[in-house]
């Protein structure tokens, strides 16, 4: 196989917290009369918590100080906090863990690349501390996606050249950060919106390691032992 590591996003591939997420954040705009929308909540994937604030302030023309904003963000992230605090490893998505179990058993490296700052808090909640070979989280990533930092720090973690990473995205935002960090990206969910990501599954339950065999041959990559 050409692929040493699979680089997987947290949020809309491990564990669904997207919901949690927009109910966080559609209590503040409430707050605030902004009009929020399940679609405006699209716009928010894979970005980092004040990035997030800066869009939903620019959908709602509202324009605050850097402290009032900061505030918003913290209140904002201290009631998402209390909804991940009562997760469980039912939430973990279907067909995760034997997909990962198949690149473990195969030796293919696996890491975590998360803008979220709250990653230990929600791999404890659902039991998934110790399956991951190296974590790169909001907590020592600076630059939010597109920018590719994140991956790039994932494969640094473990070692694993770019150009033999694979990463799973469900966002737009995260798809692009995956292709500027001249990885392959599988995007998970809808092929309208990922459609720049080298394939699109519905979910991690659609995934095998012959489908990943089959998308290096499409994309050319030499075999190797």
């Amino acid at each position: 196989m050409w692929t040493r590591a699979c680089i997987f996003d947290l949020d809309g591939v491990i564990v669904d917290t997207a919901k949690y997420h927009f109910l966080s954040w559609k209590r503040l705009t409430d707050d605030l009369g902004i009009i929020f929308t399940e679609n405006n909540n699209e716009r928010l994937k894979g970005v980092s918590r004040m990035a997030s604030l800066d869009i939903i302030l620019e959908i709602g023309n509202k324009k605050l100080t850097v402290s009032e904003k900061k505030e918003l963000a913290d209140l904002k992230n201290k009631w998402y906090v209390e909804r991940i605090a009562r997760m469980t490893p039912q939430e973990i998505l279907p067909g995760v863990l034997k997909f990962i179990n198949e690149l473990k058993s195969n030796k293919i490296k696996i890491a975590l690349g998360s803008a979220s700052r709250n990653t230990p808090l929600i791999l404890d909640r659902v039991g998934l501390n110790n399956i991951f070979d190296a974590v790169a989280d909001g907590n020592i990533v600076n630059k939010a996606k597109p920018d590719p930092e994140v991956f790039l720090k994932a494969a640094g973690l473990i070692g694993v050249e770019t150009g033999r990473c694979v990463v799973f995205e469900d966002a737009l935002a995260g798809v692009e950060a995956a292709l500027n960090a001249g990885m392959i990206c599988i995007g998970i969910g809808d092929k309208s919106i990922l459609k720049d990501a080298h394939l699109v599954v519905r979910g991690l339950y659609e995934m095998d390691l012959n489908k990943l065999i089959s998308l290096e041959k499409n994309l050319g990559y030499e075999q190797l032992i």
